[in-house]
């Protein structure tokens, strides 16, 4: 919940840098490219440490950096400073990211899919109350806000004793993949990566772009703003909805399903009349791929020890990449082109699912 209010906290202080440092606009959205560069840093620089330290000390590692990252935000002087913290912040949040889907995806066994939903569900439920806390205490006091949240992230160093310093080996499930075959595995981790590039390209696609489609159909600017609030909502609601299923199917059918559902309601968001509808649904199916992919990886690549912080780094640098690239193709096409331009991306993650499924089928 920590690292979600986190991520979402910086974009209702823009006003508030704005005024307080004098910046542009695009200056002041440094703050949350900071925050995702550290992240990227911090998955890979964790993921070099992981099995040489404790488990206990990569995470309470973290728990301080993110809390002294954001401590530094709410007391910089400067915007460079502030940066510089984003970027310390960013740093920890990577480390937790990695570290706690790596112990969910190989420590509870058959249950790791159902379990990873429910942490990234939480994550969810951050980045729908740390905004709400923003606007209940007003943008200008955000000094306060990104201070009790570093304060918040000490009692946690009190909660590492149930945390395992060694990891087990993710171990198979009845109807999973099987592991593959050496000569097929750079092939398989290159179209995972390919899969959570492009899908959280479509997860930050329609949250930066789906207000702007609506207006340019007919709808308020209060009423999409409100539908695209209800998509980042029923992300959330949708990895608790899929933790029932995932202790009956396997992740490879949920991923499959996903991508199909993602595809079609992204293809519905192109009719005026059913677009804030379809863009939830898009919400709700796109919820599991994230969490359920990475058990699958474990399970289908064990050998490649690197393969989740890679797709996890991955996954950043899409939510990065998807604002300027989906932009320079809305230049070219209009607007209006948007859930066409995401539903093509979107059937190209069910390729990669259905190529990864034939793959890693066991033999």
């Amino acid at each position: 919940m920590l690292i979600g209010a986190l991520q979402a906290l910086y974009g209702p202080a823009i006003p508030a840098f704005r005024r307080e440092f004098g910046l542009s606009p695009s200056a002041a959205g440094m703050g949350l490219s900071a925050h995702f560069v550290g992240g990227v840093a911090g998955v890979l620089l964790f993921d070099r440490l992981y099995g040489r330290i404790g488990n206990r000390q990569l995470l309470g590692s973290s728990y301080l950096l993110m809390a002294a990252g954001a401590a530094g935000v709410a007391l910089a002087p400067t915007w460079p400073a502030a940066l510089a913290a984003a970027l310390l912040a960013g740093l920890g949040f990577g480390g937790i990211d990695y570290g706690l889907n790596q112990l969910f995806a190989t420590g509870f066994g058959h249950r790791s899919t159902a379990m990873l939903n429910v942490l990234n569900a939480h994550f969810g439920v951050g980045a729908i109350l740390g905004p709400a806390l923003v606007g209940a205490v007003g943008a200008d006091r955000y000094p306060a806000v990104f201070l009790g949240f570093a304060l918040a992230n000490l009692p946690l160093l009190l909660c590492l004793k149930g945390v395992r310093d060694r990891s087990p080996r993710p171990d198979g499930g009845a109807g999973e993949s099987g592991p593959v075959l050496a000569r097929s595995l750079g092939s398989v981790l290159a179209v995972f990566v390919t899969l959570y590039v492009l899908h959280v390209g479509i997860e930050a696609g329609v949250g930066g772009w789906e207000p702007t489609h609506l207006e340019s159909v007919g709808y308020g600017a209060g009423a999409a703003a409100t539908a695209t609030s209800v998509y980042w909502l029923m992300m959330t609601v949708g990895r608790f909805l899929v933790v029932p299923i995932a202790l009956r199917c396997s992740a490879q059918t949920i991923v499959t399903v996903s991508c199909a559902g993602m595809t079609v309601c992204l293809l519905l968001a192109g009719v005026p009349e059913l677009a804030p509808y379809a863009y939830a649904g898009v919400g709700l199916f796109i919820a599991p791929i994230f969490p359920t992919g990475l058990p699958w990886l474990n399970r289908a690549a064990p050998q490649a020890r690197r393969a989740g912080a890679i797709v996890i780094a991955a996954s950043m640098v899409g939510g990065v990449a998807a604002g300027p690239a989906l932009g320079k193709a809305i230049e070219l096409s209009g607007t209006g082109a948007v859930p066409l331009l995401l539903s093509g991306v979107s059937a190209l993650c069910l390729a990669a699912t259905l190529w990864l499924i034939r793959t890693t089928r066991p033999s």
